[in-house]
């Protein structure tokens, strides 16, 4: 009986991946471990697997304090692309209903990453005294590429909650106006 059960907690929880979607467990979050991981998904997903050797950079913008989210730029001239990728980090569910600490990476191409981190900026300035009026309880929500947002404000500061994939990341005003702020500086 002690052997089912430790192999049933072994299977449970070892380092695997979860799915197709590039969701994997994860002991803990963490910048480097970010920026680690998103190499993999990175020349796989975006830039292509291929015999030829590729340059490319991938540079860590910001974590955002709850561990949740990551942001990256990247940049591969041979390939002519650059964009940001977001880390998300958190509990994911997979089909079997076994709870995991996992996570998995979202692209965006430069022009999509200016306008989604632009609409994000626009919706906080165009809403400012609707979300500042009752903080905490006034919210404002959109949905961009497959990612819902939600933005409310609190204690003269504001939340960003992303969702995505199964994935409820929040990311606070610090971690996304330096988000902003170096991808906008690296890219031009």
């Amino acid at each position: 009986m002690s052997l089912i059960f430790i192999l049933t907690i072994t299977t449970s929880f070892s380092q695997v991946k979860t799915n197709n979607n590039n969701v994997f467990v994860a002991k803990e979050f963490s910048k480097d471990i970010a920026l680690y991981n998103s190499k993999n998904f990175l020349f796989k997903n975006v830039l292509g697997s291929n015999s030829d050797v590729v340059q490319f950079e991938i540079i860590p913008l910001a974590a955002a304090s709850s561990g949740e989210l990551t942001t990256m730029l990247y940049k591969c001239d041979s390939k002519q692309k650059e964009g940001l990728v977001l880390g998300f980090y958190g509990n994911y569910w997979n089909d079997a209903g076994v709870l995991y600490q996992g996570y998995a990476f979202k692209n965006f191409e430069k022009d999509q990453a200016i306008e989604f981190l632009n609409k994000i900026q626009s919706a906080i300035d165009d809403n400012k005294k609707f979300i500042n009026d009752e903080a905490d309880n006034n919210n404002i929500y959109f949905k961009y590429d497959e990612i819902d947002v939600l933005i409310w404000s609190s204690s003269q500061t504001y939340t960003i909650r992303l969702f995505w994939n199964g994935f409820d990341s929040s990311w606070e005003k610090t971690a996304f106006d330096r988000s902003k702020r170096r991808f906008e500086k690296k890219i031009k």
